[in-house]
């Protein structure tokens, strides 16, 4: 802190020196929290009269949850987001505490006011643990409350870690079976003969192994709702079985005779269309139909670009939680990776690159060098139906992964963007380079 800075009204020897070491805009605040001194950058910042000596921290900062927002900020010293009250408007920052003690004495805290965030679109929306600012993935929200109150069965396509089970325990948590319980299963995750017992249970002998009754997915989700995610993968020899228990509302168990009665809902999920798979003669179309009376489709994040960054920052907020790492920001280049990234594993994949970041990283600002090396690292060609990655179809694929950014596209091609584009524009492609 420069010499002309008169020294904190405290007068503790170990106030000054904290704040000397501290860069950027930064307040002192007493045990009473009120602010008794700030850097020239908080000053300009803030302006003098908002950070004067006795002024109350709360009159300075507005926290989303009030008082306890304060006794998070001061206590567990995490980093929040805050609204700073100065400057006429209304600004968003991340801001942390360092406590300053001397000896058992506690004479308050170093509140650094990092850089503004994003300022929250309007209309940003938290639905049963998924988050969103996409018009069209309010919409679905809204259609969720209105199947919710029916009993229809409903069929929820959408790409794998796009949130299809985030969706059956929205349509279970406000649906007046509620009360009862919520069970999944991923039919692609079992051979058929263990899925078959799973799902109907089986009696005592049915086979070697079956040394006492199981009672099945069915019957433990016995007036609640049953999630069966990746329900295209059943064997056809057991979708006529599951097109029984719907039509019959009882299932027999596996070497079982008599029918047990069964009230279910069932939320069937798939990642690919269930009419194609018809055609195909891999899935029943009366069992379609009987599945797909409600039908719900999940955006992919590539098709949410809005939504990339700040669920990175939320995740990251969540690791922060428990980690010793603060990420105040990303750098232009991370931003820009993250925006045109292709995300074939959606907001898992998301999640997963946010937790490599933080444990990969140092300091507050996260780099492109931070991210895997799928971001920076030429990507393998996809496969195009024809066979040849660099046919029409296959170039097609790949800027439809990189959410129509060329420059990424290439780069999973293993290809210069200048190559791209002549043979897109070989191929009677009109988009722009």
């Amino acid at each position: 802190m420069p010499a002309s800075r008169p020294p904190p009204s405290s007068g503790s020897p170990l106030v000054l020196p904290a704040l000397e070491a501290l860069a950027g805009p930064v307040l002192l605040v007493d045990a009473h929290q009120r602010v008794t001194a700030a850097t020239p950058e908080a000053e300009a910042r803030l302006g003098p009269a908002t950070v004067r000596p006795g002024t109350p921290l709360a009159e300075v900062l507005s926290l989303p949850e009030g008082a306890r927002g304060f006794e998070t900020l001061l206590s567990q010293g995490r980093q929040v987001e805050a609204t700073l009250k100065a400057g006429g408007r209304a600004r968003r920052v991340r801001v942390r505490a360092i406590t300053l003690n001397q000896g058992e004495k506690r004479l308050g805290w170093a509140v650094l006011v990092g850089e503004e965030v994003e300022a929250v679109a309007e209309g940003e929306e938290t639905f049963h643990g998924m988050w969103t600012r996409d018009p069209g993935m309010k919409r679905l929200f809204r259609i969720v409350e209105k199947v919710a109150r029916t009993e229809s069965s409903v069929l929820v396509r959408g790409e794998s870690g796009a949130g299809k089970e985030l969706v059956a325990n929205a349509l279970h948590a406000i649906s007046e079976r509620r009360k009862g319980p919520f069970r999944a299963i991923n039919c692609a995750a079992l051979p058929p003969s263990l899925l078959e017992s799973e799902l109907f249970g089986h009696v005592r002998g049915a086979f070697t192994g079956a040394v006492r009754d199981s009672p099945g997915h069915f019957r433990l989700a016995d007036g609640g709702t049953l999630f069966l995610d990746e329900v295209g993968e059943i064997p056809l020899e057991l979708q006529g079985k599951m097109l029984r228990v719907l039509e019959t509302r009882s299932i027999i168990p596996v070497g079982g005779r008599s029918p047990v009665p069964v009230n279910v809902r069932i939320v069937a999920a798939t990642h690919r269309p269930l009419r194609r798979e018809v055609e195909a003669g891999r899935f029943r179309a009366d069992l379609m139909y009987r599945l797909r009376v409600v039908p719900l489709f999940l955006p992919p994040l590539r098709e949410r670009r809005g939504d990339i960054l700040p669920l990175a920052r939320r995740f990251l907020d969540e690791l922060e939680q428990n980690g010793p790492r603060r990420v105040e920001r990303f750098s232009p280049g991370a931003r820009q990776l993250l925006e045109s990234h292709g995300w074939p594993g959606n907001v898992r994949e998301l999640r997963n690159v946010m937790e490599y970041t933080y444990v990969i990283g140092e300091g507050p600002v996260l780099h492109e060098a931070d991210l895997p090396p799928e971001f920076t690292e030429p990507r393998p060609a996809i496969p195009s139906p024809s066979g040849d990655n660099h046919d029409p179809a296959g170039l097609r694929a790949a800027l439809a992964r990189a959410g129509g950014n060329h420059t990424v596209a290439a780069r999973m091609l293993g290809i210069s963007r200048v190559t791209l584009w002549r043979r897109l524009k070989a191929a009677g492609d009109t988009a722009k380079r």
